[in-house]
């Protein structure tokens, strides 16, 4: 199982410098876990980027993969991940998601970068 940060995704959704890369990290559907969190920034990032039909094709796209909303119990761990590991808010609950359903986190934000669990790719190697 696998979480896919933002970071990630908008780097694969772009077709940036790392998309390639990325193409042999990406989990099928079954195993890609899409926090809620994820859905929001990449919502706005889409929109004010690529407008309203990008938007909706990525929430298609998500919809088909484990998607994780926020609740009690990840939003309690999530605080204790920012706290420990010196995370932002949405950081924290991508973290946290990925330790409650024992994946690990693809991403290109060095804000994870040596942390257990993640995969960090270089975005401009």
């Amino acid at each position: 199982m696998r979480v896919v940060d933002s970071s990630a995704w908008i780097e694969w959704l772009t077709q940036g410098p790392a998309a390639e890369r990325l193409q042999g990290e990406m989990p099928d559907r079954a195993n890609c876990i899409v926090p809620t969190i994820v859905q929001l920034e990449l919502a706005k990032w889409l929109e004010r980027e690529r407008g309203e039909e990008a938007v909706d094709s990525f929430f298609a796209y998500t919809t088909t993969c484990v998607v994780v909303p926020l609740d009690t119990t990840l939003a309690r761990r999530a605080a204790e991940v920012s706290a420990k590991r010196k995370l932002a808010l949405a950081d924290a609950i991508i973290y946290a998601t990925s330790e409650l359903h024992d994946a690990d986190v693809l991403t290109l934000d060095a804000h994870f970068k040596g942390l257990e669990r993640v995969v960090y790719l270089e975005k401009n190697s």
